[in-house]
């Protein structure tokens, strides 16, 4: 006889359809005072937060694996959770279980993943968490980047490259795309994201735009300057429809949405924001530009400087805005301590004020939020005081919200407590219910006192007391003796030995009010707090637009304090084509560097009529690699409106920056360095501008020498002879393209100086006209700590091949190179031979050859081709 299958629990089957909708989240619910997980569920959660797993029949065929932990623990374990990167559903109890006919309803309140998170324990105060969305189209890709932590929204479109540039630039905690574009998705832009798929009607025009309208509350728009970004719309109308389906329902936060034009921009690719270190370390315990330039002094200006940097100006006047700006700061260093001892003190407004909609703020960072308001009154006097025109129009677009910040601090006590559950955070003289409410539960004894002595003289009953018990809450006790005196109305409730007790309608609508008095005052609290917290609703934009303005000159404020520090001096931006710095430092080795040693500065001129391309050779380790990433970071520092690390800078607008600096394999794809060199250079040439500036390191070095020369020495030709023109910097240590200043009119030599000492070489770390001949391999091989016998062997080799003139063979090939009829297969390992073969033949005279010579040169030339 075959036992009965047992039937689940009613707690088992609620879990199992709640489920059911979440399949791919770790479901959290919510049982009694714990947060429980079941199955595979539980497996995971014990492996992530080292939690016991252990199992329990829950009326299922087989024992269930279960783990949990506190309720009150749950932001400790939710971050972790989401850090490992999984999704989160959040089950909570909907009813209050004492009241609750059967089993408690129950139901996902708030989904968390990676994109979504909004609780600080989640987030890097200094750091936006973006969920992406993109929209892959034949013509274009359309993007949209959200914060929901901060209400901060933008759309752009683009092709393959700039939607590449903008995920390295965002670099977005989670992307979600078309579920059948997941093979594309993974082949474009790699497999370092977390990623989320949606279904393909998502991802309509029609749907997207009906979201938008219906989130913004609008019939268009136009208002926002978006109407025709088509697929940026869709991407971000997709995003709206994920924050839905995860549960989050309040947005009012989301108050607009702004473009990314890509012209508005100073394009750098993602190859040049990694090889220049901008905002992503290449290794553990090196410092980007943002580690050296971030002296902010706020949350959003931390955010927003690392925006800036990624995306720097290419407008000149909004430019030289900024400039200006900084300037001032830097003559007014009173009104500068004045604003940042403001902006210190505004705390992170943005992601307060965000968390309003989503009721998550509690009266502790109420208060701050109304603290942070009247530091921005102040900021607002500074700015219209000023005689700067940048200032003035930021200080007229701030709104400090008198009327709502004034209620805050009418409302909320001086100290409140951080959670509103806890209660005593109404000030006094709020409301009256709750003020008569708490005169009772604070002040009940002096209030039974007075009655006592009340009741006492009214009657002439000296030995009246007022007492309590369970059975018959407060009465009056009076003695026997007195028993004659008591009046009628009062009600007789016990009969002791020697005493009466007795209730009165007064003492009785006391006992009402005192009973409860403390969950009443809560209530009341909690439902004063609620209000507050709709009224705010309507000053949620110009709070955002506050926190802009203070994260703006919290930057700007930056930039000044690093000028005066660091020896940084304002640049000059012009519409020419000439960049020329003088004593230009790099402002990240600069600040590396060991007590007491100072940086070498070097002068620097590129221009279109005479110097448009410099070829830098030098030893290996004389910091020609340093030199070309100076003269990119200055130029993009300037972009910024920052000062730079020179004595004097003039720069030309720039439209692109490109560089391709350092050996970075992409092995994880299945690409050599040689490949991953000539794919970054190829997008390089493909892209140039007449504005551009191009910075090149060892190109070629990835392969053989002779395809190395012949590749490094057509780019440099290419370059040269494209109708832009582009600046170009090309570091190299083939110093056979030195011959190329003989040739090409605006190519010009220079190499990093060095001193000969002995055995030994000083880097002088100077910058020279004219090429260097040699590489001083063999030096940095014994300073790298080579053994002394492997050091000694390679300078002997050295020698014997230079009294070959092996060396000096393919020098002299190079001067006899005709330009721009250069054609040296990169795919010919006999190139170097058949030059020789055509030499020989070219220096022989036929009409005088006997044909005894003619065999033997005939023989010379096949011993050649052995």
């Amino acid at each position: 006889m075959s036992k009965t299958k047992p039937a689940e629990t009613p707690l088992m089957q609620q879990h199992k359809a709640i489920k059911a909708k979440y399949p791919d989240a770790i479901l959290l619910f919510r049982v009694g005072d714990f947060y429980e997980t079941f199955g595979q569920d539980a497996v995971i959660a014990s492996q992530v937060l080292g939690i016991t797993l252990t199992k329990r029949n829950n009326g299922s065929a087989a024992d269930n694996e279960l783990a949990g932990f506190p309720h009150h623990a749950l932001d400790t374990y939710l971050h972790k959770l989401v850090k490992a990167g999984y999704r989160v559903a959040i089950c909570d109890q909907l009813e209050d279980p004492k009241a609750a006919k059967g089993i408690v309803k129950r139901g996902v309140t708030e989904m968390v993943t990676p994109g979504t998170a909004t609780n600080d324990k989640l987030l890097d105060f200094s750091a936006n968490n973006f969920l992406a969305a993109i929209h892959f189209s034949d013509a274009q890709y359309g993007l949209a980047f959200l914060d929901i932590s901060t209400g901060e929204f933008f759309i752009a479109e683009g092709d393959r490259e700039y939607a590449d540039k903008l995920l390295s630039g965002f670099k977005p905690a989670e992307v979600i795309y078309q579920r059948h574009h997941q093979r594309r998705f993974k082949e474009e832009f790699g497999s370092k994201f977390y990623t989320y798929t949606l279904d393909e009607w998502i991802f309509t025009q029609a749907y997207a735009e009906e979201s938008l309208l219906k989130h913004f509350d609008t019939h268009s728009l136009k208002g926002f300057g978006v109407e025709g970004s088509g697929a940026g719309l869709i991407a971000a109308g997709a995003i709206l429809h994920y924050l839905k389906e995860t549960e989050h329902p309040n947005l009012q936060h989301i108050t607009s949405v702004h473009s990314l034009e890509q012209a508005d921009f100073l394009w750098m690719d993602r190859f040049t924001i990694r090889n220049l270190e901008l905002i992503h370390r290449s290794n553990e315990g090196s410092k980007t530009l943002l580690d050296v330039l971030d002296a902010t002094v706020t949350p959003m200006g931390a955010r927003m400087l690392k925006r800036w940097i990624v995306f720097p100006l290419k407008d000149i006047q909004k430019i030289n805005e900024r400039l200006n700006t900084v300037e001032h700061f830097i003559l007014t260093t009173d009104v500068r301590a004045k604003l940042l001892q403001a902006l210190r003190q505004c705390g992170d407004m943005e992601r307060l004020v965000s968390k309003i909609p989503l009721k998550k703020i509690n009266p502790r960072e109420l208060l701050q939020l109304a603290r942070s308001l009247k530091q921005i009154e102040s900021i607002k006097q500074l700015c219209t005081e000023s005689n700067n025109d940048y200032l003035k129009r930021l200080g007229d677009a701030i709104n400090p919200c008198r009327y709502i910040a004034d209620k805050i601090f009418k409302t909320i006590v001086d100290n409140p407590p951080a959670l509103a559950a806890k209660g005593g955070f109404i000030n006094k003289d709020v409301n009256v219910d709750l003020d008569a409410l708490r005169n009772i539960a604070h002040n009940g004894k002096e209030y039974l006192l007075q009655l006592q002595q009340k009741e006492s003289e009214a009657t002439g009953i000296t030995s009246l007391k007022i007492a309590y018990n369970n059975v018959f809450g407060y009465y009056l006790e009076v003695t026997n003796a007195h028993k004659a005196k008591v009046p009628a109305e009062w009600m007789r409730k016990q009969t002791l030995a020697n005493a009466e007790r007795y209730i009165t309608p007064e003492l009785k609508e006391y006992e009402e009010k005192i009973t409860g008095a403390e969950e009443k005052i809560l209530t009341i609290e909690l439902q004063l707090f609620d209000a507050l917290l709709n009224e705010l609703h309507d000053f949620i934009q110009p709070v955002q637009t506050d926190a802009q303005i203070a994260a703006t000159l919290d930057c700007l404020c930056c930039f000044a304090t690093n000028a005066l520090q660091f020896n940084y001096k304002k640049p000059v931006l012009h519409e020419g084509d000439e960049i020329e710095i003088k004593e230009g430092r790099h402002p990240v080795i600069e600040r590396s560097l060991p007590q007491g040693e100072s940086y070498i500065s070097n002068d620097l001129l590129l221009n279109k009529d005479e110097q448009q391309i410099i070829i830098l050779t030098g030893p290996n380790m004389s910091g020609k690699s340093a030199l070309l990433r100076q003269t990119a970071l200055i130029t993009l520092m300037a972009h910024t409106g920052s000062f730079v690390p020179a004595s004097e800078a003039r720069i030309s607008l720039t439209d692109k920056i490109f560089t391709r600096v350092g050996a970075s394999d992409n092995l994880s794809a299945g690409e050599s360095t040689f490949m991953v060199e000539m794919n970054e250079t190829a997008s390089i040439i493909n892209n140039v501008s007449s504005r551009c500036l191009i910075l090149l390191d060892e190109i070629g070095r990835g392969t053989s020498t002779y395809d190395g020369i012949s590749i490094a020495w057509s780019i440099v030709e290419h370059l040269h002879l494209a109708p832009e023109k582009p600046k170009t910097f090309f570091a190299t240590h083939y110093h056979e393209l030195n011959e190329l200043e003989n040739k090409l009119p605006r190519v010009k030599n220079f190499h990093v100086t060095n001193k000969e000492v002995g055995n030994k070489i000083i880097f002088l770390r100077k910058l020279a006209p004219g090429g260097s001949t040699h590489s001083f391999g063999i030096h940095v091989a014994k300073m790298a700590g080579m053994p002394q016998s492997l050091v000694q062997r390679a300078t002997e080799v050295l020698k014997q091949l230079e009294a070959k003139h092996v060396d000096g063979a393919l020098t002299e090939n190079v001067k006899n190179l005709s330009t721009p009829k250069l054609q040296l297969s990169i795919f010919d390992a006999h190139s170097q031979t058949f030059d020789d073969i055509r030499q020989m033949l070219e220096g022989i005279d036929i009409n005088r050859l006997t044909p005894v010579e003619a065999l033997l040169k005939l023989n010379e030339i096949k011993n050649l081709l052995k």
